[in-house]
């Protein structure tokens, strides 16, 4: 089971190698036809691209610290990097999403008469369809892996394709002398990045705060409670270690049973657990009902 979660980790380096080798390719292609088109949009969204990368790298490195076996330190092991590595990735999305919301607004109130190339919406429209495609793919392997940070570059390449389709937008309506439209659309992308980054920052400091699914630890409880010799179920916690989740519950079983019984029982309990929600580890607790 652990090989096999390790395994995963490697299959996830490949959706943050995919994205850093898209993200590089479009950055310099988007700031280079956006400066020369005279495109605000597109040179917020090669902007954005451009600290993608950075994120990437972050959540690459991040997916390689968890492999690390336990040690000394960190006696559960590291699994926990690749949520650290979406939590640094959140701080550069926000950072750059600010930054172009900024410049938008420079922009917007000091106005502008240049209209930019159609070129640069062509580019844009292009950049969206890549950017989808790059997330269905990183989507399905962070579904198949179960990998949080493998997610966050899913959630971050949706964005991206929003946001190249806001710059296509702005850039059309500059077409029919609306140029306002241009630095108008640069700040919904600086927007929706700020959105993307804020919507990865809590769910990163939700799991290292344990933060935990309450549906599902009720399932869990439901779980063990349908186990033959279980009574109650006095307590259940759960939390994630990175693509781990581990789970601590309280059964109590008839008081007159044997330890040998109740042991029984109680491997009962983490088996169907372990097997039914693929739990890396569950600690059940016996006691006397």
């Amino acid at each position: 089971m652990e090989q096999e979660r390790f395994d995963n980790l490697k299959l996830g380096e490949r959706g943050a190698m995919l994205s850093i080798a898209t993200y590089i390719v479009l950055s310099v292609i988007k700031l280079w036809i956006g400066y020369l088109a005279g495109s605000e949009a597109l040179q917020a969204d090669g902007l954005n691209n451009v600290t993608d990368i950075v994120a990437s790298t972050a959540v690459l490195i991040g997916l390689k610290l968890s492999q690390k076996p336990a040690d000394g330190n960190h006696p559960y092991g590291h699994w926990r990097a690749e949520t650290v590595a979406s939590l640094v990735a959140s701080f550069i999305i926000v950072a750059v999403g600010l930054q172009v919301v900024y410049s938008a607004v420079i922009s917007l109130f000091q106005g502008t008469s240049e209209t930019p190339g159609l070129l640069s919406a062509w580019t844009a429209g292009f950049s969206a369809l890549i950017m989808y495609l790059v997330y269905r793919y990183n989507k399905k392997l962070a579904e198949r892996i179960n990998s949080k940070a493998v997610a966050t570059a899913a959630k971050d390449n949706l964005s991206d394709a929003w946001v190249s389709i806001a710059a296509v937008v702005g850039i059309i309506g500059a077409q029919f002398y609306l140029q306002w439209l241009d630095p108008i659309a640069a700040l919904l992308v600086g927007l929706l990045i700020i959105k993307t980054g804020w919507g990865i920052f809590w769910d990163a400091t939700h799991e290292l705060t344990d933060g935990f699914d309450e549906e599902l630890i009720k399932s869990f409880k439901e779980t063990a409670l349908a186990t033959q010799g279980v009574e109650e179920v006095r307590e259940i916690r759960a939390r994630n270690y990175g693509n781990r989740a581990v789970v601590d519950v309280t059964v109590l079983v008839p008081g007159d049973l044997g330890i040998a019984v109740a042991h029984d029982i109680s491997t009962k309990v983490e088996v169907k657990l372990m097997k039914r929600y693929d739990i890396s580890a569950v600690h059940v607790h016996v006691e006397p009902h």
